[in-house]
């Protein structure tokens, strides 16, 4: 009698592939490494002009509203350059509790100036941690980054402990033609032009444009959220702080108190 197959989980990816910018879904983690890697000089820099609301306040508001508190261990998926980092360490107060996982080695040279984090090479289907090791998990703006949320999302469930929580921080792609429009032409069109006046690298400009067209096309709130649930977090929300930057979503959720394993 023939043994039936195992059923494979099936991977929900957080938009199309972008043909554009990479010739098959297979060569977009080389492609996303290679951008990030390229401009990771640059990005501060131009991050912090144009951040759109979500500076380093906003950043660390967001952490204590999801539930961040001193005494905790801290996970930074998709650390890049450490922006979302420095904000956990001020709530944690404790930087040797404060890890970093990003799959670009050139952005994370740059968070490597902040003293006493971890920071490890790695990607977020693959946490290169054991089961139960942390007690809060971020993501800030790396989400449309990676190439499986069912598989990401398992593993931030694997690796939180009982109770623990989870923040992801994303921008949505706004309802209204003309809010789409106007943020639109912002990142795709003003940020990319300020950034080589600026003396940026023209990796740097694309990295903008990039950045867009993965908002334009991202899963919606209420499939993120649902596979947030799928993946077994519970009391999942969206958090929008102010009408006004609508476009700046928080993901909230946690891990059940009563859960013994991933």
């Amino acid at each position: 009698m023939t043994e039936p197959c195992e059923t494979q989980p099936q991977i929900v990816a957080p938009h199309p592939p972008l043909t554009h910018y990479y010739r098959s879904e297979v060569e977009r983690a080389a492609f996303v490494r290679d951008i990030f890697d390229r401009t990771a000089p640059d990005y501060d820099r131009i991050e912090a002009l144009l951040a759109l609301g979500s500076g380093g306040w906003y950043r660390r508001q967001a952490l204590l509203r999801a539930g961040l508190a001193p005494g905790m261990d801290y996970l930074d998926m998709g650390v890049g350059t450490g922006i979302l980092l420095r904000q956990a360490v001020r709530v944690l107060g404790d930087a040797s509790r404060a890890t970093g996982v990003d799959p670009s080695p050139g952005m994370m040279a740059l968070a490597r100036s902040l003293p006493g984090v971890r920071l490890v090479e790695g990607c977020a289907e693959r946490i290169p941690f054991a089961d139960a090791s942390f007690d809060f998990i971020a993501m800030g703006y790396a989400l449309r980054h990676i190439g499986d949320l069912s598989a990401a999302f398992r593993e931030f469930h694997r690796v939180l402990r009982p109770g623990g929580r989870l923040c992801i921080l994303e921008i949505t792609r706004p309802e209204g033609r003309l809010s789409r429009g106007l943020l639109r032409a912002y990142i795709r069109g003003m940020v990319p032009t300020l950034a080589r006046l600026s003396g940026a690298r023209r990796e740097s400009a694309r990295l903008w444009r990039y950045y867009w067209d993965t908002i334009d096309v991202c899963a919606p709130p209420e499939q993120l959220m649902s596979v947030l649930g799928a993946a077994g977090f519970q009391s999942v929300r969206r958090h929008i702080d102010t009408p006004a930057l609508s476009f700046l979503s928080e993901y909230q959720g946690c891990k059940s108190a009563a859960s013994q394993k991933g």
